[in-house]
Protein backbone atom coordinates (compact mmCIF):
# COMPACT_ATOMS: atom_id res chain seq x y z
CA UNK A 1 0.00 0.00 0.00
CA UNK A 2 0.97 3.50 -0.88
CA UNK A 3 2.12 6.21 1.41
CA UNK A 4 -0.74 8.48 -0.53
CA UNK A 5 -3.56 5.80 0.15
CA UNK A 6 -2.67 5.13 3.79
CA UNK A 7 -2.98 8.28 4.50
CA UNK A 8 -6.65 8.60 3.26
CA UNK A 9 -7.58 5.71 4.22
CA UNK A 10 -6.27 7.19 7.99
CA UNK A 11 -8.67 10.21 6.90
CA UNK A 12 -11.58 7.97 6.04
CA UNK A 13 -11.37 6.31 9.09
CA UNK A 14 -10.95 9.73 11.42
CA UNK A 15 -13.92 11.20 9.66
CA UNK A 16 -15.82 8.00 10.63
CA UNK A 17 -14.92 7.62 14.39
CA UNK A 18 -18.01 7.87 16.29
CA UNK A 19 -17.34 9.64 20.23
CA UNK A 20 -20.35 9.43 22.30
CA UNK A 21 -21.32 12.30 24.34
CA UNK A 22 -22.97 12.52 26.67
CA UNK A 23 -25.07 15.80 27.10
CA UNK A 24 -27.50 17.40 29.93
CA UNK A 25 -30.53 15.98 27.24
CA UNK A 26 -28.74 12.92 26.73
CA UNK A 27 -26.26 10.45 24.87
CA UNK A 28 -25.78 11.82 21.20
CA UNK A 29 -22.97 10.16 18.59
CA UNK A 30 -20.42 12.66 17.02
CA UNK A 31 -18.32 12.12 14.16
CA UNK A 32 -16.15 14.81 12.11
CA UNK A 33 -18.32 13.60 9.24
CA UNK A 34 -21.48 14.70 10.97
CA UNK A 35 -19.83 17.73 11.97
CA UNK A 36 -18.51 18.70 8.88
CA UNK A 37 -22.32 17.61 7.02
CA UNK A 38 -24.91 18.96 9.34
CA UNK A 39 -23.20 21.48 11.97
CA UNK A 40 -20.95 24.17 10.32
CA UNK A 41 -22.73 27.74 10.10
CA UNK A 42 -20.86 29.92 7.92
CA UNK A 43 -20.04 28.05 4.98
CA UNK A 44 -16.48 28.10 5.70
CA UNK A 45 -13.86 24.69 5.42
CA UNK A 46 -13.08 23.96 9.08
CA UNK A 47 -10.29 21.98 9.41
CA UNK A 48 -10.19 18.79 11.61
CA UNK A 49 -8.39 20.56 14.60
CA UNK A 50 -11.33 22.46 14.84
CA UNK A 51 -13.62 19.88 14.26
CA UNK A 52 -11.78 17.89 17.06
CA UNK A 53 -11.77 21.18 19.74
CA UNK A 54 -15.86 21.25 19.16
CA UNK A 55 -16.42 17.64 20.15
CA UNK A 56 -13.78 17.88 22.88
CA UNK A 57 -15.96 21.01 23.84
CA UNK A 58 -19.66 19.27 23.44
CA UNK A 59 -18.24 16.21 25.36
CA UNK A 60 -16.47 18.52 28.48
CA UNK A 61 -19.26 20.64 28.73
CA UNK A 62 -21.89 17.88 28.05
CA UNK A 63 -23.50 20.56 25.20
CA UNK A 64 -25.99 18.72 22.26
CA UNK A 65 -24.99 20.48 19.31
CA UNK A 66 -27.96 18.47 17.78
CA UNK A 67 -30.60 20.68 19.33
CA UNK A 68 -28.46 23.96 18.91
CA UNK A 69 -27.09 24.20 22.66
CA UNK A 70 -23.54 24.59 20.44
CA UNK A 71 -22.51 25.51 17.19
CA UNK A 72 -19.18 25.36 15.25
CA UNK A 73 -18.75 28.81 12.87
CA UNK A 74 -16.23 29.90 10.33
CA UNK A 75 -16.62 32.66 7.85
CA UNK A 76 -14.07 32.01 4.94
CA UNK A 77 -10.16 31.02 6.06
CA UNK A 78 -11.05 32.75 9.11
CA UNK A 79 -10.74 30.91 12.36
CA UNK A 80 -13.46 28.82 13.84
CA UNK A 81 -15.52 30.56 16.51
CA UNK A 82 -17.28 28.04 18.90
CA UNK A 83 -20.13 29.57 20.49
CA UNK A 84 -23.29 27.92 22.91
CA UNK A 85 -26.75 28.93 22.94
CA UNK A 86 -28.24 31.69 25.42
CA UNK A 87 -30.51 29.42 27.33
CA UNK A 88 -27.44 26.70 28.26
CA UNK A 89 -26.27 29.40 30.36
CA UNK A 90 -29.48 30.02 33.11
CA UNK A 91 -30.06 26.59 32.61
CA UNK A 92 -27.25 25.68 34.18
CA UNK A 93 -26.81 28.45 36.62
CA UNK A 94 -30.10 26.97 37.96
CA UNK A 95 -28.99 23.86 38.24
CA UNK A 96 -26.17 25.08 40.57
CA UNK A 97 -27.26 25.07 44.40
CA UNK A 98 -25.38 28.08 44.94
CA UNK A 99 -26.90 30.03 42.51
CA UNK A 100 -29.26 32.95 44.13
CA UNK A 101 -30.59 35.38 41.46
CA UNK A 102 -29.26 38.04 39.44
CA UNK A 103 -29.77 41.44 38.66
CA UNK A 104 -28.55 43.04 35.17
CA UNK A 105 -28.80 45.93 33.41
CA UNK A 106 -27.05 48.99 31.11
CA UNK A 107 -25.03 51.96 31.60
CA UNK A 108 -26.27 54.96 29.95
CA UNK A 109 -25.26 59.07 29.77
CA UNK A 110 -28.80 59.96 30.09
CA UNK A 111 -30.29 63.57 28.88
CA UNK A 112 -28.24 65.43 31.89
CA UNK A 113 -25.21 63.95 30.80
CA UNK A 114 -25.08 62.22 34.34
CA UNK A 115 -23.57 58.30 34.20
CA UNK A 116 -26.68 56.05 35.28
CA UNK A 117 -26.80 52.51 36.09
CA UNK A 118 -29.95 51.51 34.94
CA UNK A 119 -31.40 47.75 35.74
CA UNK A 120 -32.89 46.33 32.80
CA UNK A 121 -32.25 47.46 29.21
CA UNK A 122 -34.37 50.60 28.47
CA UNK A 123 -32.90 53.33 26.91
CA UNK A 124 -34.45 56.28 25.83
CA UNK A 125 -34.04 58.19 22.42
CA UNK A 126 -30.98 61.09 22.89
CA UNK A 127 -29.06 58.88 25.29
CA UNK A 128 -25.79 57.38 24.52
CA UNK A 129 -25.23 53.81 25.56
CA UNK A 130 -21.63 53.11 27.45
CA UNK A 131 -21.93 49.48 28.44
CA UNK A 132 -23.81 46.75 30.34
CA UNK A 133 -23.43 45.63 34.15
CA UNK A 134 -24.90 42.38 35.94
CA UNK A 135 -24.80 41.01 39.58
CA UNK A 136 -24.29 37.33 40.25
CA UNK A 137 -25.48 36.42 43.94
CA UNK A 138 -24.30 32.86 44.95
CA UNK A 139 -25.34 31.64 48.60
CA UNK A 140 -21.84 30.87 49.75
CA UNK A 141 -20.99 34.30 49.36
CA UNK A 142 -21.43 37.67 51.24
CA UNK A 143 -20.40 39.74 47.87
CA UNK A 144 -22.28 39.52 44.27
CA UNK A 145 -20.21 38.46 41.77
CA UNK A 146 -20.28 42.13 39.42
CA UNK A 147 -19.05 42.28 35.80
CA UNK A 148 -19.54 46.15 33.81
CA UNK A 149 -18.76 45.44 30.07
CA UNK A 150 -18.29 48.15 27.51
CA UNK A 151 -20.65 49.05 24.90
CA UNK A 152 -17.31 49.87 22.37
CA UNK A 153 -15.42 47.01 22.79
CA UNK A 154 -17.99 44.39 22.32
CA UNK A 155 -20.53 45.43 19.65
CA UNK A 156 -20.79 43.36 16.69
CA UNK A 157 -19.94 44.60 13.80
CA UNK A 158 -19.87 43.14 9.83
CA UNK A 159 -17.04 42.31 7.79
CA UNK A 160 -17.47 45.97 6.42
CA UNK A 161 -16.86 47.73 9.42
CA UNK A 162 -20.93 48.77 10.24
CA UNK A 163 -22.89 47.24 12.97
CA UNK A 164 -24.64 44.07 12.40
CA UNK A 165 -28.65 44.04 12.65
CA UNK A 166 -29.06 42.35 16.25
CA UNK A 167 -26.56 44.86 18.09
CA UNK A 168 -28.20 48.10 15.57
CA UNK A 169 -31.52 47.12 16.15
CA UNK A 170 -31.32 45.88 19.78
CA UNK A 171 -28.17 47.42 20.99
CA UNK A 172 -29.15 47.76 25.01
CA UNK A 173 -30.39 44.23 25.16
CA UNK A 174 -27.13 42.95 23.58
CA UNK A 175 -24.61 44.44 25.57
CA UNK A 176 -26.66 43.16 28.91
CA UNK A 177 -26.64 39.81 27.48
CA UNK A 178 -22.72 39.97 27.04
CA UNK A 179 -22.68 41.40 30.90
CA UNK A 180 -24.97 38.42 31.74
CA UNK A 181 -23.03 35.47 30.32
CA UNK A 182 -19.68 36.90 31.48
CA UNK A 183 -21.51 37.48 35.44
CA UNK A 184 -22.39 33.70 35.15
CA UNK A 185 -19.17 32.28 33.77
CA UNK A 186 -17.22 34.44 36.35
CA UNK A 187 -19.55 33.00 39.12
CA UNK A 188 -19.52 29.60 38.28
CA UNK A 189 -16.21 29.02 36.28
CA UNK A 190 -16.79 25.25 36.06
CA UNK A 191 -20.10 25.30 34.65
CA UNK A 192 -19.28 27.49 31.85
CA UNK A 193 -15.69 27.04 31.14
CA UNK A 194 -14.69 27.61 27.48
CA UNK A 195 -18.17 28.21 26.98
CA UNK A 196 -19.08 31.92 24.87
CA UNK A 197 -22.23 33.20 23.80
CA UNK A 198 -23.15 34.69 20.36
CA UNK A 199 -23.29 38.47 21.45
CA UNK A 200 -19.68 37.93 23.52
CA UNK A 201 -18.27 36.65 19.94
CA UNK A 202 -19.84 39.56 17.52
CA UNK A 203 -21.90 36.93 15.73
CA UNK A 204 -25.31 38.09 14.40
CA UNK A 205 -27.55 35.19 15.35
CA UNK A 206 -29.78 35.57 12.69
CA UNK A 207 -27.53 34.20 10.55
CA UNK A 208 -27.40 31.05 12.33
CA UNK A 209 -29.17 28.02 11.59
CA UNK A 210 -31.10 27.19 14.41
CA UNK A 211 -33.08 24.51 13.48
CA UNK A 212 -32.55 21.35 14.95
CA UNK A 213 -31.08 18.50 12.94
CA UNK A 214 -33.14 15.74 11.72
CA UNK A 215 -31.30 13.23 14.14
CA UNK A 216 -32.91 10.24 11.99
CA UNK A 217 -31.35 11.61 8.82
CA UNK A 218 -27.93 12.22 10.21
CA UNK A 219 -27.60 8.65 11.58
CA UNK A 220 -29.19 7.09 8.45
CA UNK A 221 -27.01 9.02 6.30
CA UNK A 222 -23.54 8.39 7.93
CA UNK A 223 -21.22 5.43 7.40
CA UNK A 224 -20.43 3.87 10.77
CA UNK A 225 -23.32 5.63 13.03
CA UNK A 226 -26.56 3.38 12.80
CA UNK A 227 -24.41 0.38 13.82
CA UNK A 228 -23.23 2.05 17.01
CA UNK A 229 -26.61 3.99 17.75
CA UNK A 230 -29.61 1.82 19.20
CA UNK A 231 -32.81 3.07 17.95
CA UNK A 232 -33.86 4.19 22.03
CA UNK A 233 -30.85 6.38 21.43
CA UNK A 234 -32.04 8.00 18.28
CA UNK A 235 -35.58 8.09 19.89
CA UNK A 236 -34.54 9.95 23.22
CA UNK A 237 -32.59 12.70 21.00
CA UNK A 238 -35.43 13.16 19.11
CA UNK A 239 -38.06 13.75 21.31
CA UNK A 240 -35.87 16.07 23.36
CA UNK A 241 -36.77 18.83 20.75
CA UNK A 242 -40.22 19.24 21.57
CA UNK A 243 -38.97 20.17 24.92
CA UNK A 244 -36.89 22.50 24.28
CA UNK A 245 -37.95 26.50 25.22
CA UNK A 246 -38.50 29.31 22.73
CA UNK A 247 -38.23 31.73 25.33
CA UNK A 248 -34.96 34.15 25.64
CA UNK A 249 -33.56 32.92 29.58
CA UNK A 250 -30.91 35.54 29.32
CA UNK A 251 -34.24 38.46 28.81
Amino acid sequence: MSIANSLQGKVQQSSTKVTTVETDTGNIKLSSRIVRDYLVNGGGDVTDQEVSLFIALCSAQKLNPLIKEAYLIKYGTLPAQMIVSKDVYQKRANKNPNYDGKKAGVVVLNLQNNVDYREGALLIEGETLLGGWCEVYKKNSKVPERVEVSFDEYVGKKKDGSINNQWATKPATMIRKVAVAQALREAFTEDFQGMYTAEEMGVDETDLNNEPVNVQTVYEGTNGIPEQSSSSDVQMTQSIYESVAEEDPMA
